[in-house]
C-alpha cells in the first residue's frame, strides 16, 4: 500500500521537485488558504487554465484562467469556502489520502504531469464529500526551478 505522504520520486530530483510543489506545498497552502506559500510555483507569462467542468468531452471546457490572476482568485475563493468547512476527519489527511501523483512525463525542459483525486472526506453529519476528479498540470524549468505554465484540470476521473 503506497504511503500517501512519501514522495515517489525519492532518486529524481526533477520529478521529487514537481510532486513536492504539486501534492505536500499545493495541500498545505490551500488549507492555509495562503497564495504566498505557491505564488513562486507558477509562471505568469502565458500561464493558461482550462475548466473541464467535470465533463469527458472537450466541447464542455472552458478557459476559465486566462491568466494566472484570474486562477488566483477561484483559487482563494475555494480555499476559504473549504476553511469555512467542519469535517469529521483531518482534512489533510484525507486530502493527502485521495491525492494520487505518479506520472510525471518530462521532455527536455517540459512536463506533463497527471494529478488524480479519488475518495472524500467525512463531514460530521455523516456525508461525505467526494473528491473525484483529475488535471494535467503543464510544467516548465523556470528559471531553474520547475514551475506550473497551465493546466486542463477538474477533469472527471475516472475519463469517460
Amino acid at each position: 500500500m503506497r504511503d500517501p505522504f512519501k514522495n515517489p520520486f525519492p532518486s529524481d530530483s526533477a520529478r521529487y521537485s514537481i510532486w513536492e510543489m504539486l501534492v505536500p506545498r499545493d495541500i498545505d497552502a490551500f488549507l492555509a488558504a495562503d497564495w504566498s506559500m505557491v505564488v513562486h510555483d507558477f509562471v505568469e507569462e502565458g500561464f493558461i487554465g482550462i475548466d473541464g467542468r467535470k465533463e469527458v468531452s472537450p466541447d464542455k471546457w472552458r478557459l476559465a484562467f486566462p491568466t494566472l490572476s484570474a486562477y488566483r482568485e477561484e483559487w482563494l475563493r475555494q480555499a476559504k469556502d473549504f476553511a469555512g468547512q467542519s469535517f469529521a476527519e483531518d482534512a489533510r489527511t484525507a486530502i493527502f489520502t485521495t491525492t494520487t501523483l505518479e506520472d510525471i512525463e518530462i521532455e527536455g525542459d517540459m512536463a506533463l504531469v497527471r494529478k488524480k483525486f479519488d475518495g472524500g472526506i467525512s463531514k460530521p453529519d455523516g456525508t461525505r464529500d467526494v473528491m473525484q476528479w483529475q488535471t494535467l498540470y503543464y510544467c516548465r524549468l523556470h528559471q531553474g526551478r520547475w514551475k506550473i505554465s497551465g493546466f486542463t484540470g477538474y477533469l472527471p476521473n475516472p475519463m469517460g
